[in-house]
């Protein structure tokens, strides 16, 4: 989507123009001066001195004016090493788009970092007006884009290592899977830390392993007792069982740590959110809650002149549909190419305020009774939820229910004979998480 705002689309008298094709080590740049055609090339090493004397050599030969460069990566070391540096103008191109300029320009299929790097400077030269230049938000925000994901990655770590801890107890101590709802939980880490085995467990006397119990808050602990005493072991083979027992330790460990992590992400998540200028906005979205507030600041940011419409933020989230036509032939489809996590924000939320707005669960039901799944009609209403949240974004203020209730009533006003199908919904627990979904009738 091409920026539209003036703030965007103004740009500095360019200097030269600079393509870099990176690496793990090192990349491979391309230069071509704003007057005249000649170009230059060389490789620049992935260190900061390496960086600071070529960026510092550019600044002195141009005598400080704006350089465009275009490079395959919108975040990583390049992109940060380079954003200290005010004459440098940073242009992401997205990696499938220069693959299919790259497939269009060269079919036969020929791939070399000094031809990407030629790709990218054409890219930058004559189309530069279908690129998004690269504009920070404030460091207040950035820091919260990247903790939310950083958040995500560690919970994905956690499920990761839980998923391998229950394979592994399968194979020697599968009571435990039954003993105790959740592996990752303290009670069952602790467990596993001081009985790995259960002929280790049942060798402990009752009232320590009343004491265990009592101490994690946990019920019915003469039942628990007497199943540990009834158990028979999976297997008696010793090999087995001391090799699962140090990969079990090691998980178990592992996922403490990871446990910490999260909850001191999850603290500095919780300062940045409710110390943001856009917190209290945010904060009246209904259904958004603790987890998914922080997650929708950083989704729009701080930025007002960033998107000067709804629809490009609506097909920036990829919740937007794409149109495929034809001929004769037309069709609607999900959108493929688009950031995930920043979806799956706006996809959970608006799963949440069907149970916290009335107009969304109308609208959602109505989505439903017209032959759509959950999903689709989940997807529909978030769609519905970013021009509504866009507004009030642009406009800084906070939602109110009853004045968009009002609005809807005065530019679409319901029969009052129609009345839509009621929808059982329920929460299920999925890997951990709690979704949102239709009741089976």
């Amino acid at each position: 989507m091409v920026d539209e705002h003036p703030q965007f689309n103004e740009e500095p008298q360019w200097a030269a123009y600079v393509a870099i094709d990176w690496a793990d080590k090192k990349h491979v740049w391309k230069l071509q001066p704003a007057e005249g055609t000649a170009s230059e090339h060389g490789e620049l090493e992935q260190t900061p001195e390496a960086i600071e004397a070529w960026a510092s050599h550019l600044a002195a030969r141009y005598g400080g004016r704006a350089i465009a460069v275009a490079l395959e990566q919108s975040r990583g070391a390049v992109v940060f090493a380079l954003s200290k540096y005010s004459h440098l103008h940073l242009y992401p191109v997205h990696p499938s788009t220069l693959a299919h300029f790259r497939q269009a320009l060269v079919p036969s299929g020929a791939k070399n970092d000094p031809g990407d790097t030629g790709l990218l400077l054409e890219l930058l030269v004559h189309h530069r007006s279908r690129l998004r230049r690269l504009q920070p938000d404030t460091e207040h925000t950035r820091e919260l884009q990247f903790l939310v994901e950083v958040r995500r990655k560690l919970v994905d770590d956690n499920t990761c290592f839980t998923n391998r801890l229950t394979a592994q107890l399968k194979i020697y101590f599968p009571q435990l899977l039954r003993w105790f709802y959740k592996l990752s939980s303290p009670v069952a880490c602790d467990f596993l830390s001081r009985w790995p085995t259960l002929q280790a467990a049942q060798k402990a006397s009752p009232r320590v392993l009343r004491e265990f119990f009592r101490r994690h808050n946990c019920r019915d602990e003469d039942l628990r007792i007497e199943q540990i005493r009834k158990a028979l072991p999976a297997t008696h083979d010793q090999a087995v069982i001391r090799s699962s027992v140090l990969m079990v330790q090691a998980v178990v460990r592992l996922i403490r740590d990871l446990k910490q992590d999260i909850s001191r992400c999850d603290e500095r998540i919780e300062e940045l959110t409710r110390s943001h200028p856009d917190f209290v906005i945010f904060d009246s979205l209904p259904g958004a809650g603790e987890a998914l507030v922080p997650r929708l600041i950083a989704a729009f940011g701080t930025q007002r002149d960033r998107f000067s419409r709804a629809s490009e933020m609506q097909a920036h989230t990829g919740i937007a549909p794409v149109v495929r036509q034809s001929g004769n032939t037309r069709s609607t489809h999900c959108r493929k190419a688009y950031p995930r996590f920043l979806r799956q924000t706006f996809h959970e939320w608006a799963a949440h305020s069907i149970q916290q707005s009335q107009w969304a669960r109308e609208y959602y039901q109505r989505q439903l009774s017209r032959g759509k799944k959950h999903h689709a009609a989940v997807r529909a209403l978030a769609y519905k939820w970013i021009r509504v949240v866009f507004r009030c974004w642009k406009d800084g203020i906070p939602y109110t229910e009853a004045i968009h209730a009002e609005t809807l009533q005065r530019r679409c006003p319901a029969p009052p004979s129609t009345q839509p199908p009621a929808v059982n919904l329920e929460w299920k627990n999925v890997a951990g998480f709690c979704k949102l979904s239709v009741a089976a009738s």
